[in-house]
């Protein structure tokens, strides 16, 4: 049993060996899946929970998505694209007041049609939910696509992707993967009690919320797996989630991003994004070095995508 869903990403992604990357460090031996290659609105890891939550918004018969994030959002900008991929309205609420800057994925936004509304001084979750009540409001029917489509029925998406790295044929012993919203994670902490991986999955916080996600997290995955007709329990403290490199605050570039991102353009001619990949890369390449990664495993990098936002940071890139 699995929820109902509908084929947007090209899948599967491929997966293959950063050699130049494994050679320089002397080990471990690093391979990358890569989900920057989903396909649709520059691809990307929200692609594979909006299968499932479009699906759901179609059954409910909803006429606009209604969602919200950071200002350089990959998944507005993906939410954006699967609306107008399937003919929905598609509202954004975004941080902050507001940006004449059209570049990145606020450039995206507008080309896909999407209508955005800024959370001014307000908590953006508050200016979410404020929103949907407008749309509604005003007579439309909208389904409201949570922070990160971070809820189950979005996590079901990294339930089927960890069964599709899995069928891949690489023995893995340990996945490393951005976490924020936690859907991304939940789905393969899932995945990994119903398909049987057995490696590790070290996560590492890019930051946002205050306090433990651990109990979140565990809870997300169970009922995740419950939509699959399966049941799981997770111990919060089995959870790796590394906390230690958020601590610069969401979306702010610093050496380690630098770094991480001009190594894997120079060295694998792969570019990762500046909030997620990049900070994600730069925690896994710290572990590598103090050893807590050690140089004979077999790591797998997810790259979760969000490389269109690059260009909104180019002078902090380079400078």
């Amino acid at each position: 049993m699995a929820p109902p869903k509908i084929q947007i990403a090209h899948l599967p992604t491929p997966v293959h060996k950063l050699e130049r990357l494994t050679a320089e460090l002397g080990g471990p031996e690093l391979w990358i899946k890569r989900d920057d290659l989903t396909g649709h609105a520059f691809g990307g890891n929200k692609i594979r929970k909006l299968e499932y939550l479009i699906a759901d918004a179609q059954a409910h018969e909803a006429d606009t998505l209604v969602t919200a994030g950071a200002v350089q959002s990959n998944h507005c900008r993906q939410t954006a694209g699967a609306a107008a991929r399937f003919g929905l309205d598609c509202v954004l609420v975004l941080e902050g007041h507001g940006t004449p800057e059209k570049t990145g994925n606020i450039l995206l936004d507008l080309l896909f049609g999407a209508e955005l509304a800024w959370a001014q001084d307000r908590d953006l979750m508050q200016a979410l939910q404020e929103t949907f009540d407008s749309v509604a409001q005003s007579g439309r029917n909208p389904y409201l696509v949570p922070f990160g489509g971070s809820n189950p029925i979005g996590s079901a998406g990294y339930v089927e992707a960890m069964n599709e790295i899995i069928g891949q044929g690489l023995e893995i012993d340990r996945i490393v993967v951005p976490v924020t919203s936690g859907g991304t994670l939940a789905g393969l902490l899932a995945g990994a009690q119903i398909h049987g991986f057995e490696g590790e999955i070290t996560a590492v916080r890019i930051g946002r919320y205050e306090g433990s996600v651990l109990e979140k997290l565990a809870i997300h995955a169970a009922e995740t797996a419950a939509l699959f007709g399966e049941q799981i329990k997770l111990d919060p403290n089995d959870i790796d989630v590394r906390e230690g490199y958020m601590a610069p605050g969401y979306a702010v570039l610093t050496e380690l991003e630098r770094e991480a991102i001009t190594t894997f353009a120079r060295l694998e001619g792969i570019l990762l994004d500046p909030v997620y990949t990049g900070r994600t890369a730069g925690g896994m390449l710290d572990l590598i070095r103090t050893g807590e990664i050690r140089p004979d495993e077999r790591v797998l990098f997810w790259h979760t995508g969000g490389t269109p936002a690059l260009f909104a940071y180019g002078d902090e890139l380079l400078a």
